[in-house]
């Protein structure tokens, strides 16, 4: 039986209950965004009692559909203001959905200073004393969880750093990768910070006598998950030691810096001279160098065929970090114009040390650069700020606030942000469609949220011109997919796939109807994604946003962007097509 696990901060009770019938087919983002919209006072503080966070594993989650393991979280962002969805590839979702645990909802606000763990089994959700593992690193905080609670074949562990102890709108939720690491982030929005005023340090799922996921008609299942794996196992970005599992997601550092469209140096240019030294290819070649082997990359999650994530190795061929992904290269990187890898790799550890999202963080420095905190280019003093961050200095409070925030402390106007999020690796002048996404997505400048790179430079599904403003459609056709797959429990990576090749398409639909016994069809996949943004939206309104807050900062307006020296072009009336 599917249920619902209520854990009630206030008085310290963890309850199951049934599944609503409003709810039925609902997971992932469909159900995190449900429940943060009709449980959540719009206009609330984020960090009162009155916001929750919510967890869900998506529809086909902890089934052995490929590729599937991400589990949403949901929450009033502190960073926004604005709903927020962020998923994270991890086993800890998997061990949920096997429960039978539809979704956690965390709820209220304990009182006085101790912090609390709640240990998940299939019987119930128990309260633990956590107060040892606050104030410290997380890797040190993990290694002590497991070795306490049984170690990474027993349990998953999900649990926030002192950025989120600290309440800082740049504080991810973190989640624990296949050996234990503490690396994988439902990063974007500031949810940590909510799970810090509720004083909830961590989460920890053990499936034991787990009876596993109920399908509904497993021959059907079974036939779409077989039309999944074919599509990644054949397509050149996702297939065994293809783009993706050869170079990781940062194999898009030089792809976008050719194009013109790598933000350098707080959004100032869109090519970064440094970019072939933080390159995938030679994160590639320094590990070979350095591990005297060919290493390949390793999958996030249980389940995983595309294998994405890297380890960046020290000179003496020791673990540095895992995983520096395009964004995190990019932000710590490019983005302050950095070039040592080795740098970028320690700013990326010290991200997840604290619990700090890397996209946000990269930004903010960045800013903290342009009002002349530091260089751009030092690479020292980042790293610095960063450890000032974990270190909760009044400076550190500051940054740990993100883009926004520090640009108001530091007089900067150049702060490049929708809603107060920090706007990702791809620049919106010179890639049209992601703009379009970055400013009318309800979650703030997110690329997850409408992957519009796919066409627009991987020319995946069709070939679009970056440069080409006519892209409402596209814009909004993206996030319906988007909002529908964020629900699946897929990894947003399927989509190179399963959009250039019919067959993984129906797969992916099948899987679904295999799972909950339903009939949808592709205009399913179209009406349920439209139907989880209009919900999103619907909430956003009733907290104060309207199409005036679906705009791009007004400098990209007016300052051209080298090389194309493009501006941003997009009327307000295009713009507000997206989201009729």
């Amino acid at each position: 039986m599917e249920r619902i696990l209520r854990i009630n901060m206030t008085d310290r009770t963890a309850t199951f209950e049934p599944v609503p019938d409003r709810y039925a087919h609902r997971a992932g983002r469909w159900l995190t965004s449900s429940i943060v919209h009709d449980e959540v006072p719009p206009t609330s503080h984020p960090l009162s009692p009155d916001n929750v966070v919510v967890f869900s594993p998506g529809v086909v989650t902890g089934t052995a559909a490929p590729t599937s393991s991400r589990i949403s979280v949901g929450a009033k962002s502190p960073l926004t203001g604005t709903i927020k969805e962020a998923n994270a590839g991890t086993g800890w979702g998997g061990r949920l959905a096997r429960l039978g645990i539809r979704a956690i909802v965390v709820e209220g606000m304990a009182s006085g200073d101790d912090w609390w763990l709640v240990k998940v089994s299939q019987d119930e959700g128990r309260f633990e004393p956590a107060d040892e593992w606050s104030g410290i690193k997380l890797s040190e905080a993990y290694a002590s969880i497991y070795e306490r609670y049984g170690g990474v074949e027993a349990i998953d562990v999900c649990a926030i750093g002192v950025a989120g102890e600290q309440r800082m709108a740049a504080a991810g939720v973190c989640f624990s990768d296949r050996e234990g690491r503490a690396s994988r982030y439902a990063g974007r929005g500031g949810i940590g910070a909510v799970l810090g005023s509720k004083r909830l340090k961590a989460i920890i799922v053990d499936d034991s006598g787990a009876e596993g996921v109920s399908i509904a008609d497993q021959a059907l299942f079974d036939e779409g998950r077989k039309k999944v794996a074919d599509a990644l196992m054949s397509h050149d970005i996702t297939k065994p030691k293809g783009a993706l599992n050869t170079y990781g997601t940062a194999v898009l550092v030089n792809i976008i810096n050719e194009a013109g469209a790598l933000p350098t140096r707080n959004f100032r240019e869109g090519r970064f001279d440094g970019a072939e030294k933080i390159a995938g290819e030679a994160i590639f070649d320094g590990n070979k160098e350095r591990t005297g082997s060919e290493l390949y990359n390793h999958p996030c999650s249980p389940g995983c065929i595309i294998a994405c994530s890297n380890v960046w190795h020290r000179e003496d061929g020791s673990e540095h970090t895992s995983c520096i992904e395009y964004e995190s290269d990019w932000a710590l990187g490019a983005n302050c114009g950095i070039d040592d890898l080795d740098a970028i790799a320690e700013m990326n550890q010290l991200c997840n040390e604290y619990g700090l999202d890397t996209i946000e963080m990269g930004g903010t420095i960045a800013v903290a650069m342009e009002g002349g905190v530091a260089a751009f280019g030092d690479a020292q003093r980042a790293i610095e700020l960063l450890h000032e961050v974990g270190e909760a200095t009044p400076r550190g409070r500051i940054l740990g606030n993100g883009a926004v925030v520090t640009g108001r402390a530091y007089g900067v106007e150049r702060v490049p942000h929708v809603k107060g999020q920090n706007m990702p690796a791809y620049e919106p002048r010179a890639i049209k469609g992601i703009g379009m996404t970055y400013a009318t997505t309800p979650m703030g400048a997110d690329h997850t949220a409408g992957y519009t790179i796919a066409p627009e430079i991987l020319g995946v599904s069709e070939k679009l011109d970056p440069l080409d403003p006519d892209k409402a459609s596209v814009a909004k056709g993206f996030q319906e997919a988007t909002a529908f797959i964020d629900s699946t429990g897929h990894c947003l990576f399927i989509a190179f796939a399963i959009l250039d090749i019919e067959s993984g398409f129906e797969g992916m639909i099948d899987e679904c109807n295999g799972v909950l016994g339903t009939n949808w069809d592709a205009d399913d996949v179209t009406r349920i994604g439209g139907e989880i943004l209009a919900l999103e939206r619907a909430f956003n309104r009733k907290a104060g946003f309207t199409n005036v807050h679906d705009r791009l900062p007004a400098f990209m307006e007016s300052e051209p962007l080298p090389p194309h020296d493009a501006v941003w072009d997009i009327s307000d009336a295009e713009l507000d097509k997206v989201s009729e």
